[in-house]
């Protein structure tokens, strides 16, 4: 931010790019410390996913990048309900698909998926999929979200369809051409499969998730009632500011975090 601009803020306003008093992400001292805190978010995400009833049979995803070993990643386990995962049922997995830790085996499509995002996209900590029915129905339709309120323009220029649908993803092959596709946007559409989302951090990438979803489920209640109006480029812009900054999505899933850890402390048992 300028001087300029900083010297004419509102004095309500924090110097932030929202304006909104939003705390930067902890840091820690210790790789141990890190890696604690991301397994915690993610036991937290899963929940979330379940309370959402993201849950279809063993579908759906989340991963979050080791901090000391940039080729590892922890994911829920193989058939392990998104309502039930803990902490200590979390695994790490290797380049090469081996758990590394955990007691758990790995989903053969979480792997294939996650790895190769992680391998392609080094700025991506973290990865979120699974196979909501707004999602789908979005994406059988051939169609992105459009701009037709704040909430949506986060995504405005940041997604991608995939339609390059080849049955379950199982093979590296696979997994590495939706990581190709999905490029430097932070939500891919995948038709007749589902949605992932990708962030900078864990937090990030759920925030995305769940307000992709939410999304999805607005412009299909208005494309059933009418021909919704959408922003116009400049107001899509405007409101991407706001509604995409990643600060923000980072901080929007503390208050989820909270609310599930509240609601369900036993995610937390390592």
């Amino acid at each position: 931010m300028s001087p300029l601009a900083a010297a004419s803020r509102p004095a309500h306003l924090a110097d932030t790019p929202t304006g909104l008093p939003i705390p930067g992400e902890p840091g820690f001292a210790t790789h141990e410390e890190t890696r604690r805190h991301r397994r915690q978010r993610l036991a937290a995400a899963l929940r979330l996913f379940g309370r959402h009833g993201f849950g279809e049979g063993i579908s759906g995803h989340i991963s979050v990048r080791d901090p000391e070993h940039p080729d590892r990643f922890w994911v829920n386990p193989f058939g392990v309900s998104f309502h039930q995962v803990r902490v200590a049922d979390l695994i790490c997995v290797d380049a090469t698909g081996h758990v590394v830790s955990g007691h758990h085996p790995v989903n053969p499509s979480a792997f294939v998926i996650h790895s190769q995002i992680h391998q392609l996209h080094p700025d991506a900590t973290a990865a979120a999929h699974a196979h909501t029915p707004h999602s789908r129905a979005l994406g059988a339709l051939g169609r992105l979200l459009e701009p037709i309120d704040q909430e949506s323009a986060a995504f405005y220029g940041r997604q991608t369809l995939y339609s390059d649908y080849q049955g379950p993803s199982v093979t590296l092959t696979q997994g590495r051409d939706i990581a190709r596709h999905l490029g430097d946007h932070r939500a891919i559409l995948l038709r007749h499969h589902g949605l992932i989302t990708v962030g900078n951090s864990l937090d990030e990438a759920v925030h995305w998730f769940l307000t992709y979803d939410s999304c999805a489920q607005v412009q299909l209640l208005a494309q059933a009632a009418g021909t919704p109006h959408t922003l116009t480029h400049q107001q899509a812009l405007a409101a991407r500011e706001g509604f995409g900054d990643q600060q923000l999505g980072h901080f929007s899933f503390q208050l989820l975090f909270n609310e599930i850890v509240a609601q369900q402390p036993d995610l937390l048992q390592e």
